[in-house]
């Protein structure tokens, strides 16, 4: 056991002479020192994240700065970043049209596609060769003509591409001289455009029906329910300028809506009454010619 004296408080010599030096020094405690422990060993571990969440806003706002050049394939790419229920869904709005429905507002909502147009426009463009070939063989008009492809294709981009580009033009010209005009931007006018050609692909199948009434009112239909897609939806923007401007305009784009059907229908689908203009070399050749009287005059002496 030990003894009284070892469980005595020792005061310490050189801590005393310590004190009386500096008298004015003051010692800190010990719950002093975790405290400031504690403190320092929080502040160091705050520091970290903050120093991540700053590198990670740092990569952000450079990854937003650096957008891609309009010559690469990653410029294009985001046009095409659409879902199949996106593009059956703006496939439905362009059959099925209804006033106070617009068809950039209600379907495209800020998000236009490239992927739709160009795929309803090949579509439409060798639907409409193949038929046009079909319909000559059914009126036996020789060999297929393989550069009706070239000549859909051609009539077909450029309406979905340059009746958008000049009407887009014309717009930004007509809101710089009326303020209060509005606008669409020019993939979204490229995106209308090329949904309103959907129906086309299967009235150009039902063309091949060799029935000339028939064909017309496919025709009418196909042109109404597209042409009033493209009303509904430029009408709402267009309205707000000057009444002749904005039912001239209107005009012009009815107007190429339906030369452009019109066109298809007389190119394509020629003689499509299922009667031929030119008699075939077979009706020529089973044609029975009538036998010419005989001169029986005899000489008199």
């Amino acid at each position: 056991m030990a003894a009284p004296d070892e469980l005595k408080f020792h005061e310490f010599d050189e801590a005393i002479d310590l004190l009386a030096e500096n008298a004015d020094a003051t010692t800190p405690s010990i719950s002093e020192r975790q405290s400031h422990t504690t403190v320092n060993m929080s502040s160091g571990y705050n520091e970290e994240p903050e120093a991540e969440e700053e590198d990670d806003k740092t990569e952000l706002l450079s990854s937003q700065k650096k957008q891609s050049s309009f010559w690469t394939f990653e410029y294009y790419q985001a046009f095409f970043d659409v879902d199949t229920y996106q593009v059956l869904d703006r496939i439905k709005g362009s059959l099925l049209p209804l006033p106070g429905k617009n068809f950039v507002w209600h379907h495209l909502r800020n998000n236009p596609d490239l992927y739709g147009p160009f795929w309803i426009c090949a579509t439409l463009v060798f639907t409409l060769a193949i038929s046009g070939n079909l319909s000559s063989f059914q009126e036996k008009k020789g060999s297929p003509q393989f550069h009706k492809v070239s000549i859909a294709g051609i009539i077909i981009y450029c309406y979905a591409w340059l009746v958008p580009l000049a009407l887009w033009g014309y717009l930004q010209w007509r809101k710089g001289v009326q303020v209060h005009v509005d606008s669409y931007t020019f993939l979204e006018m490229v995106c209308v455009y090329g949904y309103s050609l959907f129906v086309y692909i299967p009235t150009a199948m039902l063309w091949l029906i060799p029935i000339s009434w028939l064909q017309w009112l496919l025709l009418i239909f196909a042109v109404g329910l597209s042409g009033s897609v493209l009303v509904l939806t430029f009408w709402p923007v267009i309205r707000s300028d000057t009444r002749l401007a904005a039912c001239a305009l209107l005009a012009v784009i009815v107007s190429l809506h339906v030369l452009l059907a019109i066109g298809c229908k007389l190119y394509f689908f020629q003689n499509a009454s299922g009667t031929p203009s030119h008699p075939t070399p077979a009706a020529h050749f089973g044609r029975s010619t009538p036998p010419h009287p005989a001169n029986h005059s005899t000489s008199h002496i």
